[in-house]
């Protein structure tokens, strides 16, 4: 007679396997890159809910939410766009406002002086910006760390000047009212808020699938090479001043997306919204996020887009709360360099 043993199936028995249980439903939406562009949604209504819970005034508009949705996707894709630079090449810029500046007004400019629609005025930014990184980058791309980020700041000071004094063009400090809603296709004339979102949506899904392309490639990779040691790339044969060039015009390229998206989101630009301060609002969401990767853009760009909207919720008066979030953006990094120099969710160390 023999002994019955009680053996498990090696089919069944999960917990037996090399490989662990399979992750659950949620775990695989989770780990699932595209599910990054879920996060702005989630979050944006999350914080509209917890805000009008608590708040005197009760629920707002839906279009509170919806604006802020708007802009939180235009800094994404800013925060992709720096990413390029300063993450994945590790190149310091302080000039991304400028860039941001230079293809709201060309949109405006081939929306309003050239008549053209939408999508050419859109291209148009594109290629211009592009073409002013090369003016930037041929002649300051050697230049190494401290002199290059001086280049770069005394090219967004000349940007900035040239907007705010050329009022034939720009009409200066008055800037520019009432820009056109963008027309697609000559069928879908955007106008409500809602769909802002989704023409938001549309420009930072083609920017997720160029960087998650980008992230996998063997582009990808030598430019990360370029980060951390220059000399190895170009002891494998690689241009890599030549390379450096072609990132900054891509930067400028995507950046031309949320310079003509806030243009006619906001209907009215005017140069102060194009300055120093903005640039470095926009290296803040990969400090603060992290950078050398496709999620801390995300968590960047959340933070700095809310953080504005958390003191209005203390109902600070504005004057004070833009100084505030001035401060509070200088302590939050002294401590992130300190204490986690990759930010919140990065790849890449700045020590």
């Amino acid at each position: 007679m023999t002994n019955a043993t009680n053996h498990q199936s090696p089919i069944t028995d999960h917990s037996s396997s090399p490989l662990g249980p399979s992750p659950s439903p949620l775990t695989r939406l989770y780990r699932w890159k595209y599910s990054l562009l879920l996060l702005p949604l989630l979050v944006t209504f999350l914080f509209y809910i917890f805000t009008s819970i608590f708040s005197a005034a009760g629920f707002r508009s839906i279009n509170y939410p919806l604006h802020m949705l708007v802009m939180i996707n235009i800094y994404i894709i800013l925060g992709f766009s720096i990413n390029l630079v300063t993450g994945y090449t590790g190149l310091l810029s302080l000039g991304h406002g400028a860039f941001y500046g230079i293809s709201a007004y060309i949109t405006v400019l081939g929306l309003m002086v050239l008549k053209i629609p939408f999508l050419p005025a859109l291209i148009l930014a594109i290629l211009f910006n592009m073409l002013i990184s090369l003016l930037v980058s041929l002649p300051s791309i050697r230049l190494k760390q401290d002199y290059f980020v001086l280049a770069v700041i005394g090219f967004q000071m000349v940007v900035y000047t040239i907007l705010y004094n050329w009022t034939g063009v720009t009409r200066g400090p008055y800037g520019i009212p009432g820009i056109p809603r963008p027309k697609l296709l000559g069928l879908w004339q955007v106008g409500e808020v809602w769909e802002y979102v989704v023409l938001s949506y549309i420009f930072l899904i083609l920017v997720f699938i160029y960087f998650s392309k980008l992230d996998r490639s063997s582009f990808g990779r030598v430019i990360k090479g370029i980060r951390d040691d220059e000399l190895v790339v170009a002891s494998m044969g690689r241009n890599v001043n030549l390379m450096k060039v072609y990132i900054f015009a891509i930067s400028a390229g995507i950046a031309a997306f949320s310079g003509a998206l806030f243009a006619v989101f906001a209907t009215y630009i005017d140069p102060t919204s194009f300055g120093l301060e903005e640039s470095i609002f926009i290296i803040m969401i990969i400090f603060i996020g992290g950078s050398g990767n496709l999620k801390g853009v995300f968590w960047g760009a959340l933070f700095v887009e809310l953080l504005p909207e958390m003191l209005r919720f203390l109902q600070m008066p504005d004057a004070v709360a833009a100084n505030l979030r001035q401060i509070l953006f200088g302590l939050i990094l002294i401590v992130l360099m300190r204490f986690k120099p990759t930010g919140f969710a990065g790849d890449y160390d700045y020590d």
